[in-house]
């Protein structure tokens, strides 16, 4: 058979499977990802079939897929917005770095990975996913509570820690030392801060270049942006990913929305991609050693993660029922870690790494959504109301 021939029945048959996974996902309510990174991992090296005609546009596929995840991500915040999140949260943000990056560090460095994997996992551990609570705020229809805003701010400082942390851990994971990662992080600083200040100051500008009424013209623009940037980015060692991300901050008012609106298809489509290719990137064999730690691993950061959104959501000033609701929504992990797990993975960093993330996101990706929907359970709300104070006359019984 011609091989663009096999490629086509391939990709075709391939995302037909995954249209009906995806169903599947939405009518028990879970997130598609972990139905994705299954059917990569079945058709995948050491899968039931090996798909080997489209591996390449997989590959393509996937970066593509990263860089409209991020793009996104930006689109959903302004550069104002994301300023006061750092200004009312970042404490919040390092209490969240702290008990959720140094696990996955200490986890690597007793697996006795070296200091590059626990940097990398530490990573992984840390940045959870804002698709998937997105998609849980949107199914639980939570977008509109009072502790949303908490839960977006912490979403918000990781995914801006990210464009100092992805470029810094490429430098160390290709073994170019000291000087080239601070080199790597300084200008990943100043392109961040260019940007952001475009973004505050120019803003209106970016976006007068696209026509917010017309679809197609505003596809085919804030697309060919978003590309050019992250390609630049990429060239000087700064993510692509982040580069996207940036991108879409810079838009801001009908632009940004008519984008939003535009581009999710594409987004949907190329996320599903991204994921896929992970897991054929990934032999099933290869997880099976790992996954008891990936288990302990995930059930000490869900637990963490609980905690500091728990304690974000008390310094707030909420009451018990939306502290929970914040801690629990605040478990899955997903892009961001995948993203990390394939850079360290891609340049031999530990050969168990990329299972290891495999596992571990699917893990919680599945147990996050359950986690967050505990809150709405009778039982659980009466477990956590406060217990009304006992008189002073009324007597004690043991």
């Amino acid at each position: 058979m011609h091989e663009s021939t096999l490629l086509l029945i391939e990709v075709g048959a391939l995302l037909l499977g995954l249209g009906f996974l995806s169903r599947i996902a939405a009518r028990f309510g879970l997130s598609p990802i972990p139905f994705y990174l299954i059917a990569g991992l079945a058709f995948g090296n050491g899968g039931a079939i090996s798909l080997s005609a489209s591996s390449e546009f997989f590959e393509t596929g996937a970066e593509i897929g990263v860089i409209l995840l991020l793009l996104m991500l930006g689109l959903e915040y302004t550069a104002t917005e994301l300023l006061s999140s750092l200004r009312q949260s970042r404490m919040a943000g390092l209490v969240d770095a702290a008990f959720n990056a140094l696990p996955g560090a200490a986890f690597a460095l007793l697996l006795g990975w070296g200091p590059v994997a626990a940097v990398a996992l530490a990573g992984v551990t840390w940045v959870s996913s804002s698709g998937v609570i997105a998609k849980v705020l949107r199914d639980l229809r939570r977008l509109g509570n009072r502790e949303t805003p908490t839960i977006l701010s912490i979403l918000v400082i990781e995914d801006l820690a990210m464009a100092f942390y992805l470029p810094l851990l490429s430098a160390l994971v290709i073994g170019a030392g000291l000087l080239a990662g601070a080199t790597a992080l300084v200008i990943a600083i100043v392109v961040v801060l260019v940007i952001l200040y475009l973004a505050l100051r120019h803003g209106r500008v970016v976006s007068a270049l696209f026509a917010p009424n017309h679809a197609e013209s505003l596809l085919l623009g804030v697309l060919g942006l978003t590309m050019l940037v992250a390609g630049f980015a990429q060239h000087v060692n700064v993510s692509a990913a982040v580069g996207a991300f940036l991108v879409g901050i810079a838009l801001s008012g009908q632009v940004a929305h008519n984008a939003q609106q535009q581009l999710s298809p594409l987004r949907d489509l190329f996320a599903a991609v991204f994921f896929v290719f992970f897991g054929l990137a990934t032999d099933p064999a290869d997880i099976v050693p790992v996954l008891l730690p990936a288990i302990l691993l995930a059930a000490v950061t869900m637990a963490t993660k609980t905690y500091t959104g728990y304690r974000a959501a008390a310094a707030a000033g909420f009451g018990r029922p939306a502290r929970w609701r914040t801690g629990l929504t605040l478990t899955p992990r997903g892009e961001f870690s995948i993203v990390i797990a394939g850079l360290a993975f891609s340049a031999g960093v530990e050969p168990q790494l990329a299972p290891l993330a495999t596992a571990y996101v699917l893990i919680t990706v599945i147990c996050g959504p359950l986690l967050a929907r505990l809150p709405e359970a009778a039982w659980f709300r009466e477990a956590v109301r406060p217990k009304p104070a006992r008189s002073a006359r009324t007597p004690v019984t043991e």
